[in-house]
């Protein structure tokens, strides 16, 4: 079947949504992005339509700190690309929304791993016995990939 519902935080341009909402047009998915900076946001909207993946993606504009609480989930993919700082208060207003078997994935934890929020977002995530997680040093900036194994104990 393949995930279905995914929610990127730091659209950016929309490179590393095209590719997310590419595979969700093979599952009958849809991408949930949200981008702080306006230009940004008008520039992964014209490249969203650019890749003819537009009608997969609910593109939003704001502060994704304040968003967060808002969505409504679950997802089956959450991809953290955003305010690192923020990370750990990410993870814990979106872990419930995250399905069981889903993945919640941070861009940039070896490039940026100094940052506070990301040391003490991969400390937490590590600590649960119900989320396993690996860290890709390959990938640009490294990633990290945690997936939810059961619910909360």
């Amino acid at each position: 079947k393949g995930y279905t519902r995914v929610l990127e935080i730091g659209t950016s341009t929309g490179h590393s949504g095209i590719w997310q909402a590419w595979a969700l047009s093979k599952t009958g998915g849809r991408l949930v992005t949200i981008e702080i900076e306006e230009f940004r946001h008008l520039a992964a909207i014209r490249n969203f339509k650019a890749a003819g993946l537009e009608v997969f993606i609910d593109a939003r504009l704001g502060d994704a700190r304040k968003l967060v609480n808002e969505l409504q989930g679950p997802f089956d993919l959450i991809f953290i690309d955003a305010d690192k700082n923020w990370t750990l208060n990410y993870f814990e207003t979106l872990l419930p929304k995250l399905e069981t078997g889903g993945c919640f994935a941070v861009h940039n934890v070896t490039s940026l791993g100094y940052m506070k929020g990301i040391r003490e977002f991969l400390e937490k995530v590590r600590g649960l016995d119900f989320m396993r997680t690996t860290i890709d040093e390959n990938a640009s900036g490294g990633i990290s990939l945690s997936f939810k194994t059961k619910g909360p104990s």
